[in-house]
């Protein structure tokens, strides 16, 4: 297969690592700290987890050494939706076992957990690697997202395990991934089962972080290709004068990718999901956010303008959140009936008809094509598919009627020509940052230290992501350690918490510190492509989220 330029440089790219991972391998030691508790709910984890419950945090130092180097055959598994950088955690974790002894095997199980499942696998080579050094998707071995859930689910991967060797799992996704593998490790140490399980933090939305995860791989990638969209959207819009986009974002659960976009591009209008939450903004409100900004702009000459939305806005709005809960609820509980209603208008009447007075007026009040967004079928969570609701088509229709009643009060003389945009798949399976290309590498070594160290029930994580590679951390975190209770399928079950924007944090009050001013101003800045050569204060430049958590 013919290669563009790029590819061929890119995959002679040696990525950085934490200096302790450049050492010999033979002197590397683990360091054990305290014990861990969950983020809550401690005593039901615990009954949940009996085995893997309340290990230490561990960190790699150099020293005499403790860390076993053969006889491992290890499992590599994609879970979950892309994000760039994938590759070079199966890179890193290849290259770490091969240096360790050349006797090390590494599978690469196909299309996510299914893989384990119906064994179907590939046994990773020299040759096989370097096509996918430092290159986007996941296509090496694809990725999946069936739930390992049930126990003779467990048996099975347990058994293909046994019959090939494998003494060792890597799982690579985000937080309800890596649930899997706690849950999956859980039961390997329950049944005395010598197989370990470790996983490694991925997803672009930036939600899955804590104290010693500090950030999930992909986002930086994604962020600085959504900027560089909007930069170019954003001059487009200050040569034509005449357009207002609305430009929604990947991101369902938080609001991170918005957050960081907005410090990357300085938009006019940014609405940020877990602040609307907190000030239990309603959806009249956020229109008339929108609209200020949209008046006092033309008051000034500028018909145009960017308003930036995450993709789960409408589940943070009160009263979409009440509606959205009911209807998950009912389309879970009562499904057997829904599904026996024919025509959306009936549907539409039946949700209506079973829903409470409120969330009945509110459902009822929707465009016909947002109400049939809101009855599509539940993701495996049981949770609506905020993907496929158009919040930016909404908001663009709400604000225009509001603009159209300012205009007969004599408040809005401008014009509005509102455009459309969704931000999402174009972020995933981007080239990786040189920060995302290192940072993986470094995730899929280190998960190779903790299969070497004996552990199992445990996360990779890279600390000091804000200070030139050689001074990051390899750590490892007890994945039980991230767990609290949350109600799935109207049942409360173990899950990795995720982690939203902090209001007190500093990302966001640098958001706020600007935002008056950038609702009226044209502040906008272009940050143009992803750099891979050059200085490394523009190549090697974190996210600016964790470039401002990690301030003095």
């Amino acid at each position: 297969m013919e290669k563009s330029v790029l590819q061929q440089v890119r995959y002679q790219y040696k990525p950085k690592l934490p200096l302790v991972l450049t050492n010999n391998l033979a002197k590397i030691t683990l360091q054990r700290g305290q014990a861990t508790t969950s983020v809550n709910n401690h005593n039901e984890i615990k009954e949940l987890f009996p085995n893997s419950y309340g290990a230490p945090v561990v960190n790699f130092t150099e020293g005499s050494g403790n860390l076993k180097s053969e006889g491992f055959t290890v499992g590599a598994i994609l879970s979950g939706g892309q994000a760039p950088g994938g590759h070079n955690v199966i890179a890193g974790l290849y290259d770490a076992l091969k240096k360790a002894s050349p006797n090390n095997k590494l599978f690469g199980f196909l299309g996510g957990p299914s893989g384990l499942i119906d064994n179907k696998y590939l046994e990773l080579t020299d040759k096989i690697i370097d096509e996918y050094r430092n290159t986007g998707g996941f296509d090496m071995i694809q990725s999946g997202r069936t739930k390992l859930e049930k126990e003779e689910d467990f048996k099975t991967v347990a058994a293909n395990c046994k019959n090939l060797g494998v003494n060792a799992l890597v799982i690579i996704g985000g937080d309800d991934s890596n649930t899997n593998a706690a849950v999956l490790g859980e039961y390997f140490l329950a049944n005395n089962l010598p197989i370990q399980v470790i996983g490694c933090p991925k997803t672009i939305d930036g939600d899955l972080k804590n104290e010693l995860i500090e950030t999930s791989f992909g986002f930086d990638t994604a962020c600085k290709t959504f900027a560089e969209l909007i930069g170019n959207i954003a001059r487009d819009a200050n040569s034509a004068q005449k357009y207002w986009h609305f430009i929604r974002l990947m991101g369902r659960s938080a609001s991170h990718i918005t957050l960081e976009c907005a410090l990357l591009t300085q938009p006019n209008v940014t609405l940020v999901g877990e602040e609307v939450e907190a000030k239990k903004l309603s959806l009249s409100k956020i229109v008339d956010i929108v609209a200020d900004s949209v008046v006092k702009r033309a008051a000034n000459g500028h018909n145009f303008g960017l308003v930036l939305i995450p993709e789960g806005l409408i589940e943070f709005i009160p009263e979409f959140n009440k509606l959205i809960n009911e209807l998950n609820n009912l389309l879970s509980l009562k499904a057997a009936a829904f599904s026996q209603i024919k025509g959306s208008e009936t549907q539409i009447q039946w949700l209506q008809d079973e829903l409470s007075d409120k969330a009945a007026q509110l459902f009822g009040s929707l465009p016909r094509d947002i109400a049939e967004q809101l009855m599509l079928d539940r993701d495996p969570h049981g949770n609506v598919r905020v993907s496929a609701i158009e919040t930016e088509k909404l908001l663009m229709r709400l604000v225009e009627s509001r603009l159209a009643e300012l205009k007969k009060e004599g408040k809005f003389k401008g014009s509005f020509s509102p455009l459309g945009h969704f931000f999402g798949y174009e972020g995933r399976c981007a080239f990786p940052s040189n920060f995302d290309a290192d940072y993986c590498y470094s995730l899929g070594f280190n998960a190779c230290m903790l299969i070497m160290a004996g552990l199992s029930g445990y996360i990779s994580s890279i600390k000091n992501l804000n200070k030139p590679a050689g001074e990051w951390q390899a750590v490892g975190t007890p994945l039980t350690a991230m767990m609290n209770l949350e109600v799935r399928h109207g049942k409360p079950k173990p899950v990795i918490k995720k982690a939203l924007v902090e209001l007190e944090g500093k990302p966001f009050k640098a958001l706020v510190a600007k935002r008056e001013e950038w609702a009226v101003e044209t502040a906008y800045i272009y940050p143009g492509a992803i750099q891979y050569f050059g200085p490394s204060e523009v190549c090697d430049r974190p996210s600016e989220t964790l470039r401002l958590e990690q301030s003095s």
